[in-house]
């Protein structure tokens, strides 16, 4: 066994994208970094997840502009799309982003181990912890034999190990049968059928997207609506557009039993009213995370996960061990890789100055079905839940010209405000781009400012932003773009109302 002849201020123990953005911020405020990885840079977001997916959408809704091409005067003899082709280039971006990171690890000082990580024990001085690096082993997909073992010594910890993917037990992954969503970011033919377990975020991304290349989409969610929790009138707008796309979805349904055939699956289901039995190429099942912990050797310093399978820890992002912190899907919902980072900057800054905690008003999100969801803040029903009185401004993205122009005017946009303060409480919204414009409603939220402040500042016209500034112009009934019948509101900005 081989020991390191230095001690490290702060060992990151994973490199997705709350352990990378950790580990350089805390090589930028002068500590001595270490960060362990045995699998790839970037972690799940960035090779299975948010940057591949998003690749493939994007042509996804490339060939869906070609093909409504027609309307506009636009007409394509033939279309072909060479699947095979579009994977290895969705590879190369992911390949360029990877070693981006591992040059500004590099480029920051950050000592980058390979392998597994896991606890052994509190240091001599009980000043830091030791931790086990067992090269080799890749601790993404728990596989390989270590060939060698180091201890490295640091006075602060951060875990971030993220979630692997969950599966139904009577349905094991086998890759061509029953496939996850990283084996379905790697198939280079067209399916002619596929059948979704799970209408939400990641599967409803990716099945759209083999929905658009031509293949027979059916959706099996077990709930009464798909992307649970999201605000229902967006949700029926994604709805309304997969329906004339010709995806069938079974709401309310479950997956009881598959099996193989010679041509590929066949799934039976309950719906509400029958039991159907449904072929397909191959079965995408995408039912949720869990958190990644296994191999960590978390008892061994004192740490017990909830009854999630979630690291506790404090509004430092300290667990219950002092100097230990976890930041990212380890620590709980929601699972998103901004939310990762900004926990691993936070957690660095609160190794420096304990009076730093997480103090985020607005955390925004985005969807990137078709069309685009995105949202921050409050809804209508939790902005009541939590003592406030809202009120809505809505504005549809019919009533843009941008939107128009461009053959997108699907969705709308909506603001939630306080009717006292008018304080702008948080948005939702579904549409053209709108994974671009909640940045804006994020930083109006966390600056505090009103749905006044929207309406004053000027948006460059013709532009889809407009539409945010129509929205707040709606919380006081004053839309100018369109005619809705609707109380006006006295404010500061229209003294006359």
């Amino acid at each position: 066994m081989a020991e390191t002849n230095s001690r490290f201020d702060v060992l990151v123990v994973g490199g997705g994208p709350g352990g990378y953005v950790a580990a350089i911020r805390a090589a930028q405020m002068g500590m001595k970094t270490a960060l362990v990885e045995g699998h790839k840079l970037g972690g799940e977001c960035l090779n299975y997840g948010c940057i591949p997916s998003k690749a493939l959408i994007s042509a996804g809704h490339l060939i869906d502009k070609i093909k409504g091409g027609e309307k506009m005067g636009i007409s394509v003899s033939s279309l072909e799309v060479d699947l095979a082709k579009l994977i290895d280039w969705k590879g190369g971006v992911v390949k360029t982003l990877t070693g981006g990171i591992g040059q500004l690890l590099k480029a920051n000082g950050v000592t980058h181990f390979k392998g597994q990580g896991s606890f052994v024990s509190k240091t001599k001085d009980a000043q830091g912890f030791v931790v086990q690096v067992d090269a080799g082993i890749d601790p993404y997909h728990g596989t390989g034999v270590s060939t060698d073992k180091t201890l490295i010594e640091s006075k602060n910890v951060i875990v971030a190990t993220g979630s692997t993917i969950a599966q139904i037990p009577s349905m094991p992954f086998d890759g061509k049968y029953i496939l996850h969503s990283r084996d379905a970011l790697e198939v280079k033919k067209i399916p002619k059928k596929v059948t979704l377990i799970g209408g939400g975020v990641i599967g409803l991304e990716i099945g759209s997207f083999f929905a658009k290349l031509g293949t027979e989409l059916t959706v099996v969610e077990a709930t009464g609506t798909l992307l649970p929790g999201t605000d229902k009138e967006c949700v029926d707008v994604v709805t309304k557009k997969l329906a004339k796309k010709g995806v069938k979805i079974h709401l309310s349904s479950k997956a009881l039993k598959f099996e193989k055939t010679a041509n590929g699956t066949i799934l039976e289901v309950q719906t509400p009213t029958e039991k159907l039995k449904i072929e397909s190429d191959w079965i995408l099942v995408a039912v949720g995370r869990r958190p990644r912990t296994q191999g960590l050797n978390l008892d061994s310093v004192g740490i017990k996960c909830n009854e999630q399978g979630f690291i506790p820890v404090n509004s430092r992002l300290e667990t219950a061990v002092k100097g230990i912190y976890a930041i990212g899907d380890v620590v709980g919902n929601p699972m998103l890789a901004h939310k990762a980072s900004k926990e691993g900057l936070v957690a660095v800054e609160g190794i420096k100055n304990p009076a730093v905690s997480m103090d985020i008003r607005a955390l925004p999100w985005a969807i990137f079905c078709d069309p685009e969801i995105a949202g921050v803040g409050h809804s209508e029903e939790s902005a009541k839940a939590a003592g406030w009185d809202p009120v809505v401004g809505k504005c549809p993205f019919a009533a843009n010209g941008r939107a128009l122009a461009s053959g997108e005017s699907d969705g709308f946009i909506k603001i939630i405000a306080d009717r006292k303060t008018d304080r702008v409480l948080g948005c939702h919204m579904v549409g053209p781009d709108v994974s671009n414009m909640v940045a804006e409603v994020a930083l109006a939220i966390e600056m505090g400012a009103t749905s006044e402040d929207l309406a004053r500042t000027v948006h460059a016209h013709p532009t889809l932003p407009e539409t945010l500034m129509e929205a707040a112009e709606s919380v006081h009934g004053l839309a100018v773009h369109f005619f809705e019948k609707k109380e006006r509101r006295v404010s500061h900005l229209h003294p006359s109302t």
